[in-house]
């Protein structure tokens, strides 16, 4: 009973930090999506290719810990809950963890090879690559947004007791 009782405790904390970091993350993700992948398309490359290397180096920490805390805390809340209210949270933990590794092998490998074409020149196919890195970064926004989605959807459903509805 002693355990039942402190889970009912822990869920409403661990939804909050679920919620904000898969916000966070989705935020992050929909600013690439929405402002600079636009604006990578309408500068010339080089400057384009510059500031992309660089960018990532700075996101690089930043939106790794946020897609890993997203998962880890959307995988928490799922344990502390049943029902309906595991489903919607198991689901989200399994779409942070998608963005993570659309990221990991789409993304970051494309990464390193802006970063070299920074240093040296970019190849014949170069748009083709780009825009292999802009779907992929389409892919994990859309996984990072229906995680954050469904958390909303956990919250506002009132499954912040232990699988059951608030009264």
């Amino acid at each position: 009973m002693h355990l039942l009782t402190t889970a009912h405790r822990r869920v409403p904390f661990v939804q909050g930090f679920a919620l904000l970091a898969t916000g966070l993350l989705t935020g992050a993700f929909a600013y690439g999506a929405l402002n600079l992948a636009p604006t990578f398309d309408a500068v010339p490359l080089d400057m384009r290719l510059d500031f992309h290397a660089k960018l990532m180096r700075m996101n690089g920490i930043t939106v790794q810990s946020a897609m890993v805390t997203s998962a880890l805390s959307s995988l928490l809340l799922a344990v502390l809950t049943q029902g309906r209210a595991r489903a919607l949270a198991g689901t989200a933990a399994a779409l942070a963890l998608a963005s993570f590794l659309i990221t990991r092998f789409g993304n970051v490998p494309i990464n390193g090879r802006i970063k070299q074409w920074a240093a040296t020149s970019a190849p014949a196919d170069h748009a083709e690559v780009l825009a292999r890195w802009e779907l992929f970064n389409y892919a994990r926004t859309l996984a990072a947004l229906l995680a954050f989605v469904l958390l909303i959807v956990h919250a506002v459903g009132g499954y912040a007791r232990v699988g059951r509805p608030r009264d």
